[in-house]
């Protein structure tokens, strides 16, 4: 589907955002990581559409084990990666649900890292609920995607939108997350109703 590129001066309430999220292979001995999981969920009209989401494990372009760190956090194992498409697969359904669309991430280096396997994608503006949070909640305990949740009263709606199995540190669960907790800080810091380039630039990137 073809999306004219978003207007940096529609407010927030009719912007449409495609939350994306990936999980590792964790780093092996060459210093290099791998995804093996991403997750991607919609955020329109101020509601998220779970049937417009994309979830899937990914398949290692090359032979590499799970690291123990990554697979203690994520639980992600070769059982769950057999038959699963490569990255470079998936593009068809990168391209639908990312182009136009202001693309969300929660602390976004590791996304747009693994984005590069595809030069020039041009996707964006981006916007990380990390730096949001840190402005909206600056007093935060932990800015953390769990505990801002928590403290946000925001875990019980995404239990209800992500039913188990799905849990924290699963790739869709936590795209999920991070537009739920945009929602919430853009209803904090009032600007639901003000256009894009009201939030500050390390928010936008």
């Amino acid at each position: 589907m073809n999306r004219p590129a978003p207007d940096p001066d529609t407010p927030f309430d009719q912007l449409e955002f495609a939350a994306i999220d990936f999980e590792s292979s964790g780093y092996g001995p060459d210093g290099k990581d791998e995804p093996i999981q991403i997750g991607i969920a919609i955020l329109r009209g101020g509601r998220v559409e779970p049937g417009a989401a994309l979830r899937s494990y990914l398949a290692p372009t090359s032979p590499r084990p799970i690291s123990d760190a990554a697979y203690a956090v994520h639980r992600i194992g070769d059982a769950q990666l057999t038959g699963a498409p490569p990255l470079a697969e998936l593009w068809p359904a990168l391209r639908d649900r990312l182009a136009g669309r202001i693309v969300v991430a929660h602390g976004a280096g590791t996304e747009k890292r693994f984005l590069r396997a595809f030069p020039m994608h041009g996707f964006g503006p981006w916007l990380d609920t990390l730096a949001v949070a840190r402005m909206a909640m600056p007093d935060a305990a932990s800015h953390a995607l769990g505990p801002l949740l928590d403290q946000s009263g925001l875990t019980a709606p995404l239990r209800a939108l992500c039913p188990p199995p799905l849990d924290w540190h699963d790739a869709l669960f936590d795209a999920t997350a991070s537009l739920l907790l945009l929602r919430h800080l853009c209803e904090s810091l009032s600007i639901l109703d003000a256009p894009l380039a009201r939030l500050d630039h390390r928010a936008r990137r």
